[in-house]
């Protein structure tokens, strides 16, 4: 990832414990560079994607599918959380890890997000409307950067909150039996999946309203 500005950095509870922290020493030490950690996530991020559809192309096999995206999914906010600390501990942060930092991130958020539109249960087109509002909410973050407010990771619909559903969808379908599946939501041909696309397409916009609310109100006060 590599940031230019370490203060920037989402506020991630994880990078607390020590074990994280001396995870990420052991990735600086072996040469393992932030912005191949970002790459990495993008790849768990696809790979989420590619999972969860194949729990419609496969459903004999959907468990395993759903199992295996809702892993992807965690690691590749594990290689979020990891790119931002090794490129601390080895003094990298630049310019161009900013671009390492994003451009992956809105990758792999569109690839999990589409992937489950098309997955058992899902309707494409909110897989597709879900991806645009979560691009949306971080191109509000970026504008306001740019017009030199902090970067606002606040939800109730950030890209963690998002991932969180991700993971829940994908465990629950892998583990839960036939019976407690959901099929359909109303008069809509859908289950678990389109019914969380719904949740994260609202909260998306939410959030996205809010973080404007927000900076605005920053820059009107001039406290940047």
């Amino acid at each position: 990832m590599g940031q230019n500005r370490v203060g920037d950095r989402r506020p991630i509870a994880a990078r607390e414990p020590a074990v994280s922290r001396r995870t990420a020493r052991w990735l600086a030490a072996r040469g393992v560079s932030a912005n191949t950690i970002s790459v990495a996530g993008m790849v768990a991020g696809l790979s989420a994607g590619s999972c969860f559809s194949l729990t419609a192309v496969w459903p004999e096999f959907a468990r395993i599918f759903w199992l295996m995206g809702a892993a992807c999914v965690q690691l590749r906010l594990l290689a979020n959380m990891f790119d931002g600390m090794v490129a601390i501990e080895t003094k990298t942060a630049s310019p161009v890890g900013e671009l390492f930092n994003e451009v992956p991130d809105r990758i792999s958020d569109t690839a999990t997000l589409i992937g489950l539109g098309y997955s058992a249960g899902g309707i494409p087109v909110l897989g597709y409307w879900a991806a645009i509002a979560a691009i949306f909410t971080a191109y509000v973050r970026g504008v306001g950067k740019v017009a030199g407010a902090p970067q606002d990771f606040s939800g109730p619909m950030a890209k963690q909150q998002r991932m969180f559903v991700a993971t829940v969808v994908g465990v629950y379908l892998g583990v839960a039996p036939n019976s407690w599946q959901i099929h359909g939501i109303g008069s809509l041909d859908g289950g678990l999946s389109a019914s969380a696309l719904l949740l994260i397409i609202v909260g998306s916009i939410v959030t996205a309203g809010r973080r404007l609310l927000r900076t605005a109100s920053i820059l009107q006060r001039g406290d940047v």
